[in-house]
């Protein structure tokens, strides 16, 4: 999870350009390769399957890579680093439960999901459990999981834009808009292969810029991961307590409570993104589905190690007291400690390498808000019964309904600017909390329960969804995350009683039991299916091909 990225980092002198130029040349250089992937991807756009589905046609690899892009959002490359950099054994924690979550995605998860004529979550449940009504649950989850994530995301790409630039703070909203316009290009003309290619683009640009950071650490310290520790470990100014879990969060019982639900949420809520689930329903083939595995796994865990060693240089190079005073959150930690690296440029807004970071960090913070765009909108126009397209008895034809999906592209962004440039100045640390809280108590119970336990029916969706949901939104609004700590939304306020920064102790649970709840049988159950019987056939859940004729 992410914060804000501080924008008063040193600032050197005018006279050198040689920074901003390369960030400028290497900005515009990503911009111009994505937009031009997403026009080739483009040319087939106007059938739903090619739009929502068209992610097949990358193959094994490319699909592979396109959810490790998808996966991998500023929050792996800021928050963790910062984790690392003041809580040490926590953050590689935190980066370990990132790895296993993409394999608890790729293991578990991918091979039930991958189904012809399924686009979202909500298809899959339909399909599932032959009950329509679970899609306007499942849409209402989508949408509550994603768009906190989508705003703190393009608010972090606009201040990435500003601090790259050497822009003034005025012109904070300006490059939020211009990241949204951008985003809106990527989702509507490139649909699901555009923005895949992109996701490819950017993995191979964040690991190597990872790893060249990683490796000028390590360079610095004689390529000894143990010297680097040492050093690490002096510098954070917690002496031993470094090398032994619990600084994020403190020793006593709370803060053991809260760093379980912490992991918790973090290995389910990732896991079960939508954005991230979208990626899998194309896939075909169990051996092409374990190549994609392989090709997925295999960068986010090298990116997660470089990550982790970069941690530790932060600590070592920059130290615990200079992080700190920049963000309490330690989310400026990566671009600090890449000052440090390149002492003799004279400032950040002068180093090369200053400039290919950063670059790195908005071409992360920009397929990923792309990606989850896109998401939200299928969710939309699939989940939602929306009249816009339809002829006189309701049906929508294939190319009305990729319209539809455009036009919903659009709203959000356009939703999704506004509320980001009306956040600036708070933490987001709360919305970002909200977003994987919900995702990691309503979504795998459902997902679970609907791929493998017999029995389960829509009125157990329909439980968790409508009963979990406000619980975590409540517990989220009365803990230390919105109010009574430095780094709270309401930092200035103290109206908390809920103890635990993130509710996913409690509200994990409850989402597995409500959902159980809901699916006990009882003969007036719709949807309920005798152990071993299979589901009926349901209209909206026809193949693809009947669908699309049908809407």
């Amino acid at each position: 999870m992410s914060s804000h990225v501080l924008l008063a980092l040193p600032v050197a002198s005018s006279a050198g350009f040689e920074g901003r130029s390369l960030a400028l040349v290497v900005f515009l250089a990503f911009v111009a390769v994505s937009l031009l992937l997403c026009g080739l991807a483009a040319a087939d756009q106007d059938d739903p399957e090619h739009f929502y589905a068209g992610g097949a046609a990358l193959g094994p690899v490319g699909g592979g890579l396109a959810v490790a892009g998808d996966y991998v959002s500023a929050a792996t490359l800021l928050s963790t680093t910062g984790s690392v950099a003041l809580a040490g054994t926590d953050g590689i924690l935190f980066a370990c439960a990132t790895v296993g979550s993409l394999i608890l995605v790729m293991v578990v998860l991918a091979r039930p999901l991958r189904r012809e004529g399924v686009y979202t979550l909500g298809d899959f449940l339909t399909e599932r459990l032959a009950d329509r009504s679970v899609r306007t649950a499942l849409g209402i989850t989508a949408l509550i999981v994603l768009f906190p994530l989508l705003v703190v995301q393009l608010s972090t790409s606009g201040k990435i834009m500003t601090a790259m630039f050497d822009l003034p703070p005025g012109a904070l909203t300006g490059c939020t808009i211009a990241s949204g316009a951008l985003m809106v290009c990527y989702s509507a003309f490139g649909g699901m292969r555009g923005t895949g290619y992109i996701q490819i683009l950017k993995t191979f640009v964040v690991l190597a810029v990872v790893l060249l950071l990683a490796g000028l650490v390590l360079e610095r310290f004689g390529w000894s991961p143990g010297s680097l520790f040492d050093a690490a470990e002096q510098g954070s100014g917690r002496g031993d307590a470094y090398a032994a879990p619990g600084l994020q969060f403190g020793h006593d019982l709370t803060g053991r409570l809260d760093l379980i639900g912490f992991l918790m949420t973090l290995l389910l809520g990732a896991a079960c993104m939508p954005h991230i689930t979208m990626r899998l329903h194309p896939m075909r083939g169990t051996r092409s589905l374990r190549r994609a595995a392989t090709w997925a796994v295999a960068p986010v865990a090298l990116l997660c190690a470089g990550v982790v060693v970069i941690g530790f240089g932060a600590a070592a190079l920059v130290g615990s007291e200079l992080l700190l005073a920049a963000d309490p959150g330690g989310n400026t930690a990566l671009l600090m400690v890449t000052t440090a690296l390149d002492p003799e440029a004279g400032g950040p807004r002068h180093s090369m390498l200053f400039a290919v970071v950063a670059c790195a960090v908005f071409a992360t913070t920009l397929s990923t808000v792309a990606g989850i765009t896109l998401a939200a909108a299928s969710t939309l126009a699939r989940d939602f019964t929306l009249p816009w397209g339809t002829d006189a008895k309701g049906r929508r034809s294939m190319a009305g309904e990729v319209r539809l999906a455009r036009c919903a592209v659009a709203a959000v962004g356009a939703l999704a600017v506004f509320v980001s440039t009306q956040t600036y100045g708070r933490n987001p640390q709360v919305l970002l909390s909200f977003s994987f809280a919900a995702a990691a108590s309503v979504l795998p119970p459902v997902l679970l329960y609907g791929i493998f336990r017999r029995g389960f029916t829509a009125a157990g969706v329909r439980w968790a969804v409508y009963g979990t949901l406000p619980l975590v939104a409540v517990l989220m609004a009365f803990s230390p995350a919105a109010s009574g700590t430095p780094i709270s939304l309401f930092p200035d306020r103290d109206f908390h009683w809920f103890p635990l920064q993130t509710p996913g102790f409690v509200t994990i649970p409850a989402g597995f039991a409500l959902a159980l709840l809901g699916s006990r049988p009882t003969r007036r159950t719709p949807g309920h299916r005798a152990p071993g019987s299979r589901p009926a056939r349901w209209a909206a859940a026809l193949p693809v091909s009947r669908e699309r004729n049908t809407r």
